[in-house]
Parts: structure tokens; sequence; C-alpha cells
């Protein structure tokens, strides 16, 4: 076990002055200059101050990111991974990084048979090779103007003043006391005193604030190789459980060798054409770009496109998703994003809602007028409701929409000593298996499938809409319904956003929020939908082009406890 230096604080929680007023969110923004929305004030904040100060899009987002790493760290940090979709208006391209978590190299196919969800989420074997950091040193090599230790700056600066704790974060950590009461330094650092820290405290964490002033003066290779990459191994591989604790927490696979061979990657973006605009995803090994862009497809070829087929489209896109799409070669991306497999598909789409499950297609580039369906569907697996997603555009017309995440509330629930960072669980998105053919089995190197789908929408070939949203595999239904409510229903884009939400991913019942229910069960239950409660839905953020160089930022009014938009000014 690593031992933490004695002389360092892990978390210091006090009451906020009596004077000192919460600062609001807003939801909706609009002006001039560059925008951003996230889940966080503070990290919006940051984000606004980069493109205050000359910084671009990658900048801002990078220092975003970092940010909610303090603010929102039960959903990212730079032990996690993610992935960005930029466009890069110098080059009038749409580029994409991927930073996703990679199985050790001691990974096999069988590694997680057999063992329960719950346990294999809280352990060392959940924890893929970190992503972030590479995907944020990637990103301002390439596409930024800022350094990395200078993108860090803001999270510093949170980290050590601390933040107000809100709602959220108190329930979060309370959903996890049980397990968090169970690691050492976890329970140190989010259950200072036994218990949550209360809502209008605010929260410290000097050993965060440490570790990102030690990545910035020594750089990547301190966590790929260095000594921190030390630290990662080491926890995995004997998380420090509390003295006493009964809980069964595997060691994990990693080694530092793991971490010298990761590496992020830039990516061919998925593209669609869909109601006469170009929408631009994350390839696998996402399952976000392919996923939403053949509903995308399926809808167009439809003659009339409401909730009912919004809902069809989507059962199809999912059925062949979980056939053919994962980390591994010879996914079937053109096919699957093809004109003719969405028609073929589409003619599955009658008045009333097909039978369950949705058989998966035949993306074989042959295509007939409406073939029955052959195959068997693979049924939906576990994801972690977490990840955040941010956007961000710039003066100059640079776009960006990142989702990063560490998998579950709170990731695998291992705080590594001394550096104030959870580790990510991000292996429990592998097919646990037995499952001969999957192809989201784990394997060495390999990355989990993810459906995050950080997404960007163009039209005449200038950007006009960026979205995206945390949520596990609703991230996917997230992003298709508020396209399909901007574009389909005729919403603007804060309605699209606030909208009550279902999600279908080819299962037995569709879950939905209480307003989707209230207000369309009757008429879509007549249909033969079956549904079921799922309280929240996503947690989105989006931005839109609106105009003569006017840029509107939408977060969520309430889901996740609402989020903030912000504008670098509000008029010229």
């Amino acid at each position: 076990m690593i031992v933490p230096a004695a002389a360092v604080l892990v978390s210091l929680v006090s009451a906020p002055p009596a004077q000192a007023q919460p600062q609001q969110k807003v939801p909706v923004a609009e002006g001039y200059g560059g925008a951003v929305a996230t889940v966080d004030l503070d990290a919006s904040k940051a984000a606004i101050a980069v493109l205050r100060k000359g910084g671009n899009a990658v900048d801002a987002a990078v220092a975003a990111g970092a940010v909610l790493g303090v603010t929102e760290p039960y959903s990212s940090g730079l032990a996690g991974g993610g992935f960005m979709v930029y466009y890069d208006a110098r080059q009038r391209k749409v580029f994409t990084i991927d930073g996703r978590e990679t199985a050790p190299q001691a990974m096999t196919s069988t590694t997680l048979e057999g063992i329960p969800f719950d346990e294999g989420v809280t352990s060392g074997l959940s924890a893929g090779v970190p992503g972030t950091v590479a995907n944020w040193d990637l990103a301002l090599r390439r596409f930024g103007t800022f350094s990395l230790k200078q993108a860090l700056q803001p999270a510093i600066e949170v980290a050590s003043k601390g933040f107000v704790v809100d709602q959220t974060f108190y329930d979060q950590t309370n959903a996890n006391l049980a397990r968090f009461k169970d690691i050492s330094t976890t329970a140190k650092l989010y259950l200072p005193n036994g218990a949550p820290p209360p809502v209008g405290s605010t929260f410290r964490n000097p050993e965060l604030a440490a570790t990102y002033r030690e990545l910035g003066k020594r750089g990547p290779s301190w966590l790929y190789g260095g000594r921190l990459g030390e630290e990662i191994v080491a926890t995995v591989k004997q998380p420090p459980l509390t003295p006493g604790s009964t809980r069964n927490v595997r060691p994990g696979l990693m080694e530092l060798s793991d971490l010298r061979a990761y590496r992020a990657l830039l990516r061919e973006p998925t593209k669609v054409s869909y109601n006469g605009m170009d929408v631009y995803g994350m390839a696998p090994p996402s399952s976000g770009g392919s996923t939403v862009g053949e509903a995308l497809n399926i809808l167009e070829a439809l003659p009339g496109v409401g909730l009912h087929e919004y809902l069809e489209a989507s059962r199809l896109a999912f059925a062949d998703r979980g056939k053919y799409v994962g980390d591994l070669p010879g996914v079937p991306l053109k096919e699957l994003l093809s004109d003719g497999f969405a028609k073929e598909r589409s003619c599955l789409v009658g008045a009333t809602a097909m039978a369950h499950p949705a058989a998966p297609g035949n993306p074989d580039g042959s295509y007939e007028t409406c073939p029955a369906p052959t195959g068997t569907a693979t049924p939906v697996a576990d994801e972690g409701p977490e990840t955040t997603h941010l956007v961000v555009a710039d003066r100059w017309g640079n776009v960006i929409a990142y989702n990063l995440t560490i998998e579950s509330t709170g990731g695998n629930g291992i705080v590594v000593p001394g550096r104030g960072v959870l580790l990510n669980n991000e292996l429990t998105d592998f097919t646990f298996g037995p499952a001969p053919g999957d192809p989201n089995l784990p394997a060495p190197g390999k990355r989990p499938r993810s459906s995050m789908a950080p997404t960007l929408v163009f039209d005449h070939g200038k950007p006009v809409l960026a979205a995206g949203s945390p949520g596990g595999s609703t991230i996917i239904t997230t992003v298709l319904q508020i396209l399909v409510n901007r574009y389909e229903l005729g919403m603007n884009l804060p309605d699209a956003l606030a909208a009550p939400r279902a999600t279908q991913r080819n299962t037995a019942q569709t879950q939905a929020e209480q307003a989707f229910l209230d207000k369309y069960r009757a008429e879509l239950e007549a249909k033969g939908h079956s549904f079921v409660l799922n309280p929240e839905i996503g947690a989105a953020t989006a931005l839109e082009f609106v105009g003569r160089g006017r840029i509107q930022a939408v977060a969520e009014p309430s889901r996740r406890g609402g989020g903030s938009a912000m504008v670098v000014a509000p008029g010229r």
C-alpha cells in the first residue's frame, strides 16, 4: 500500500461565511466572442476566462475538463477517459480524439466472467489505463495555444480554494457511502467526519491541486511511466481497504508497461447526411456516432417522424450496435451508416411498436426492399450513468463537443493515496461473458465500447449546433432525441434540451421520465409501446449558432442540479 505523506491534508471542509451568497447557474446564455455550456458553474467560468484571455476552444475545453475533475469528481477526472469531436475553423475540418481507457495486456476475454457486476465495479480489476491526460496533451499540442500547465491553472485554484457543495454532490456522495467507507483513502477525502460534506459547505481537495500542479510541471510522462503511474499501478494492485472492511475488492491487472504503451488517437469521425445537414460523431470504440447516425438515417427514410418513429429507429439502431460495434477490426461502419441499409431497416417501422427484441440487420452492401430480419439481438449491457459533457465555441469559429468520464458514479471508488483522484471503472463497460462472438468482449489493450456521443451538426459546411450528454447508453438516445426535437418537432434548442425524455435501446420496455409519461404515455401505449419510469435521463449541454456571429449556449435547467451556460460577451 502507498502511504501518503503525513503532512498532506486530504480534504478540508468548512462552512461558508455567513455573508456568502451561492452563485447561480444560468441554463441559457446568448452572445458573442465564444460560448460554453457545462454542468458546473466553476467549469464554465474557467472556460470563459480562457476564451477572454485569448485561448481557443480546445484550451477552454481542457481547462473546463480539469475543473470538472475537481467539482464533478464522481463523473470525470485525470484517471478517466473521453472523446473529443472538434471542428478546426482554419482547416475547415472535423477531427476526433479518442482518449478512451484501455484494458491491460494481462486481460483476456474471460477475465470478467462470473464476477457480479457490483463487485466488478468496486475493484482494481475494473480500472482501465487512463486516457484523459493523453487526450488533453494531444489536443493542446495539435490544436491548442495553451500549455498543459496553463490549462490546469483554473483547476488548481478551484481545488485549493474549494467549491460550494450542492445537493447533487451531496446526493452522489451519500449514494456511495457504503463503498466509500470501505476504502480508507476515499473515506478520508469524501467522508469527512464519517459523512458526506453538507450542502453549502466548502469542499477543498489540496492533494488534487498538488497533483495537477506536478502534472503541469512534469508533463504527461509523469503519469505514463513516471511516479504518478507507479502509484496508480500500486493502488490498482493493492486497493487501500479500511481496516476491518469485509468488502471483496479484487486487485487489478494494470502494469506500468500498460501506461507507457498508452496513446490517445486521432480518428476519422462518423458522418451522415440528415435533412440536408451533415452530422459528425465519434467512431468506434464509441458506438455514439454510429448509433445516432444510423437512427437519423432511418428517420430520414420515413415519410413522417414523431415520437413513435424516434423510439423505433432507436430500437433498430441499438440492435445493430449490439451485434456489430466494438473496438475491433471489421466493424461495418460504412454500411451501418449507408442510406441503403437505413432504407432496408426503416421498412420495419410500422404503425405499431415492433416485437421485442428487434433482430439486427445485415449491413452487407446488398439491400432489398424489406427483407425479413435474421440473427439474435444482444442485450444492452450495464453502463455507468455518470460521465459529463461540455461544449465550447470560440471567436474564430472553432467548436468542440467533449465527453469525459470515469464510468460509474464515483468510478471504482478508489482514491489514489496522496493524490486526491478517483480511479475509473471503465473496464466494466466490456461484456462480462460468456458471450461468444460479442464484439465487446475484453482483450489485451482493447478499448471498451462506449456510448459517448459528442456531436457536431453542419449546414452548408458551417457548424450550426454541438450537443452531447452523460448517461451511459442513454447518451445515444438523449442526443438523438435532442436532434429530433430540434429538427423534426420544431423546438428551439433550450426547449429541445428541457423536453421530457424517453430511451428505447432495444429493450422490452421503454424507460421514460415522469413528464414524458404524463404527456405521451396513452398515445404511445395505444401503438404498442410499454413503459417503465426512469426519473432522470441524461444531463445534456449544447450550443447553436443563431446568426450574425451570435451563439446560444444551453445547459439543463434542472436535471442533475441544472447546468451552466455562459458567453464571452452578451453584446458586441
